[in-house]
């Protein structure tokens, strides 16, 4: 998910990045920009979505056991890549999602997202995000999964992270005093895997069933299982079945679901109200949306608004 722009920005202008030697675009991303001592800014918005970058060595051939890494810019798609360290990003402000084969994951502000070396994903960071990672060699963390996660973090991990800023991926060398650093980070955050937080959609290996999620997810205002259906060729009862069997939760279960986690990617956003958000996911009034909501969040729309948009 911590891949840099400015190399792909350049690219994009010449050439089209999605029929490029992927061998190529990964080493641009690793190489991208001028990082300074602690990230990257991307000053225009760059869409690699569906783009097969492939491995990234964020390290760039480098000894160090951990590092950090601060993104801040436009909206960015990075493009399926991978990378051999282990990874967490905490969300400062914006939202980002996270794609995997396995599903569709949210990470709003005050939260973390978990990505084990290896796993392939596409991350969107959209509009004025600014996300604090910290990378770990495999070897720090041995209980780090097969999957993506969505964290609730401490705020001593928090501040961890950014304290981490100070010592990037890709420096040439390191210390007993950054090694002993990142081992104890990462013996937190390994405790904190199991605080995963429900803010992810299931994805499967039914084409069919993906296609009605994809449509699902595009309709979230004005879907029904018979317009699904229809658009992926099923009947409503052989949908409703094949969703259940291969998601593990009903068609409904799974639109409900879709419409609260976009619903609190639109209330980071500062322009709309929260009676806009709850038309825009597909709830006929507030109160619906309020109920809701607070069933799968914990807290009220505007109790979520106030706490995500709080500046720290």
């Amino acid at each position: 998910m911590t891949v840099s722009a400015r190399s792909a920005r350049s690219h994009a202008g010449s050439a089209n990045l999605g029929a490029a030697d992927s061998g190529t675009v990964a080493r641009n991303l690793a190489s991208l920009g001028e990082p300074g001592p602690f990230g990257l800014s991307v000053i225009h918005p760059v869409d690699l979505s569906g783009t097969d970058i492939g491995p990234v060595d964020l390290r760039r051939g480098g000894p160090a056991l951990g590092g950090g890494h601060l993104y801040v810019g436009e909206r960015l798609v990075t493009g399926w890549h991978s990378h051999d360290l282990h990874q967490i990003e905490y969300a400062v402000s914006g939202i980002v999602e996270v794609e995997t084969a396995a599903g569709h994951y949210l990470l709003p502000p005050h939260q973390a997202a978990w990505l084990p070396a290896g796993l392939r994903h596409q991350a969107t960071l959209g509009t004025a995000v600014r996300t604090v990672a910290v990378l770990f060699d495999p070897a720090l963390v041995s209980n780090a999964g097969d999957r993506a996660r969505i964290l609730a973090v401490s705020p001593l991990i928090r501040e961890m992270m950014i304290y981490a800023l100070r010592w990037p991926i890709a420096r040439r060398q390191t210390d007993e005093v950054a090694d002993g650093f990142f081992r104890t980070l990462a013996h937190l955050v390994a405790e904190a895997l199991d605080h995963e937080a429900p803010l992810s959609l299931p994805t499967c290996a039914d084409p069919l069933v993906n296609a009605a999620a994809a449509y699902t997810r595009e309709h979230l205002a004005t879907a029904t299982a018979a317009d699904v259906a229809q658009a992926v060729g099923l009947s409503e009862r052989t949908l409703r079945r094949r969703f259940a069997a291969q998601l593990g939760l009903s068609w409904r279960a799974y639109l409900l679901r879709a419409r609260l986690l976009r619903a609190m990617a639109l209330l980071v956003e500062p322009g709309p109200s929260v009676l806009d958000v709850a038309v825009t996911v597909g709830f006929d009034n507030a109160s619906a949306f309020a109920r809701a909501f607070t069933q799968h969040a914990g807290e009220t729309p505007s109790a979520y608004r106030r706490r995500v948009t709080a500046t720290d």
